[in-house]
């Protein structure tokens, strides 16, 4: 007997959960939008892990079998860097460049791609060793090899999804904003790692 899936079309329930979301950005800011880059992040390690899983399966190369510890270190990560720090980043930015600064746009980008993304890329490297258990001349190593290549990668990827985040996303939504176009790159980020 032939199977059929059928699409989840309730639009109540949709509804109900992005109403429950927007209650708790109001209410918790901060925590929202950290559970949510925890999550968020932990998902995007699970995608780099299966994608390299399936890479190596074609390849007939030896499988490396998935850990659950890359999505621990993402989802902690995510719940106590990306989701506290970007908060206060892009609330920063509307301070420091609102709308009725001269060329605010290209100001608010230049702040975000050539201050807080180097820091951040930085400041990701040196967390995710430490919980990975990596020694300081470990993370040295690492940094000098594939840092710049990292952080030319995500100029090139992140300049125009930050350009629309930080100039045409409400503010409230921007971690989560980052945190969807993050699935992706924390694929990219965990293979440049190794």
């Amino acid at each position: 007997m032939p199977t059929q899936s059928l699409l989840v079309r309730d639009s109540s329930f949709l509804t109900r959960v992005l109403q429950q979301y927007l209650s708790l950005l109001k209410k918790y800011p901060i925590i929202t939008k950290s559970v949510t880059s925890g999550i968020l992040s932990a998902v995007g390690n699970l995608l780099s892990q299966a994608l390299e899983y399936r890479k190596n399966s074609k390849e007939n190369s030896p499988k490396k079998k998935i850990s659950v510890l890359g999505p621990l270190h993402f989802a902690v990560f995510g719940l106590f860097i990306t989701g506290p720090v970007s908060h206060y980043i892009y609330q920063l930015l509307e301070v420091l460049l609102p709308t009725t600064v001269p060329y605010w746009l290209i100001k608010r980008l230049l702040l975000e791609r050539l201050i807080f993304a180097p820091a951040y890329l930085l400041l990701f490297y040196v967390v995710m060793n430490a919980l990975e258990g990596k020694t300081l001349t470990d993370v040295q190593n690492k940094l000098k090899t594939s840092y710049w290549p990292a952080m030319k990668m995500n100029w090139k990827v992140w300049t125009p999804f930050q350009f629309i985040n930080i100039n045409y996303v409400p503010v409230q939504f921007r971690v989560l904003f980052a945190n969807l176009v993050a699935l992706f790159w924390y694929a990219y980020l965990a293979s440049a790692r190794k």
